[in-house]
């Protein structure tokens, strides 16, 4: 067991259980919590709260008495609370540069591990520069983007780089492809990042100046340029997405990755049409996002909390390939898995959880990322979970 076994009342809370994907996380956790795990259901509404525990209870009669906690993400004393009665929390709670802060802030006084599903940049370097000092005092984990941002390029990239030469510069690029329906919180999150630029720049920057340089090693993932890879016979569009971020800070806290790193993270389009028409929507989107009536409305048309039915998230899926190349060897690999922003997501957030409460893993506190905090012991549960990693071609 990880830290604080049997101190507290709980090993693992959900916060917004009763959200769509909170709904999903609880759903995988009342099927595959193991025996003996002390967990609980949280969120603002008892009434809500109680009617999901009386869903989950249909058919699995032992969760009658799960027990449920009410607290509210702009209530201090709730917060610290929730914080204070369990090993780990794991939160569904966005837009999390909105909602987000004030969990982190009890977790890291708590010394509580905690798990999000966030992929807002500016979150992400706000609670670095606010609570990583005081996580790492109290021994909490802060693990963000513990869902589709960004465990399956996080470990994929760190899957990819165990199968090269240790000791030498590293080159991985990856390349994104999914089917699926973007859900409303990532929706929601996304337009709140289009409309805080200068928000988002000056929190990296701030950042910057408190983050420890790396010495005598270098990490980075440049933007790149659009272009053709032949290796995977699609275009490859830039993806300025959180993910290369947390693979960076995965590489520079682990020595496996080298002495020179570099990433490259791209989205995978087959057409050049449809890699056009993408691009022209993405920046039809980050102009409207400019416009606070616009971004509400747009918000107000796919409302956080919703998605869609088990049978479209059935037919959806994803796969990111990796290419590494290092020491003279190159390597094709792959992660793959279902619906991305729903299922899959739910799947990574409890086995995160589960994986902070539960599996011998290295000693880390502070903002942390999967890779670092969690590594292989994540990847094995996420396998045998039914999330592909494959080495698909060696040369």
């Amino acid at each position: 067991m990880g830290r604080g076994a049997g101190a507290r009342p709980f090993d693992v809370v959900l916060f917004g259980a009763t959200g769509f994907v909170g709904g999903l996380t609880a759903e995988y956790l009342a099927d595959h919590a193991p025996a003996g795990c002390r967990w609980a259901l949280a969120g603002r509404s008892l009434g809500r709260l109680e009617a999901l525990r009386d869903r989950l209870s249909v058919d699995r009669p032992h969760l009658t008495e799960l027990p449920l906690l009410v607290a509210d993400s702009e209530d201090p004393g709730s917060l610290r609370e929730l914080a204070a009665s369990t090993r780990v929390v794991a939160t569904t709670v966005g837009p999390y540069v909105r909602y987000g802060d004030g969990l982190v802030a009890a977790c890291a006084e708590e010394g509580t591990d905690c798990v999000d599903l966030a992929g807002e940049a500016e979150f992400v370097d706000l609670t670095y520069v606010r609570h990583d000092a005081r996580a790492r005092e109290t021994g909490a984990r802060i693990v963000h983007a513990c869902g589709f941002d960004s465990v399956p390029h996080d470990l994929g990239v760190l899957y990819t780089v165990r199968q090269l030469p240790e000791g030498v510069p590293l080159r991985v690029d990856g390349f994104v492809r999914a089917g699926a329906l973007v859900s409303g919180g990532t929706f929601a999150s996304a337009l709140t990042a289009f409309g805080r630029g200068r928000r988002i720049l000056r929190a990296a920057r701030e950042r910057r100046l408190h983050e420890p340089r790396l010495v005598g090693r270098r990490a980075r993932a440049p933007l790149g340029g659009p272009r053709f890879s032949p290796e995977t016979g699609t275009w490859a569009l830039p993806l300025p997405t959180l993910d290369p971020q947390v693979v960076v800070r995965s590489a520079r806290s682990l020595e496996r990755y080298g002495p020179d790193f570099r990433y490259r993270h791209y989205a995978s389009v087959k057409s050049l049409p449809v890699a056009l028409g993408g691009t022209a929507a993405l920046g039809a989107g980050v102009a409207a996002a400019q416009l606070p009536p616009v971004r509400d409305w747009l918000t107000d048309r796919y409302p956080a909390g919703q998605g869609p039915s088990a049978e479209r998230r059935a037919r959806s899926w994803f796969s990111v390939r990796f290419i590494g190349e290092g020491g003279g060897r190159r390597v094709f690999t792959e992660v793959s898995g279902g619906d991305p922003g729903y299922d899959e997501s739910a799947k990574m957030l409890a086995e995160s959880a589960l994986c902070l409460a539960f599996d011998a893993l290295p000693k880390t506190a502070g903002q942390v990322t999967t890779a670092t905090a969690m590594g292989d012991a994540l990847t094995i549960r996420l396998r045998a979970a039914g999330i592909r990693f494959r080495v698909a071609h060696r040369s």
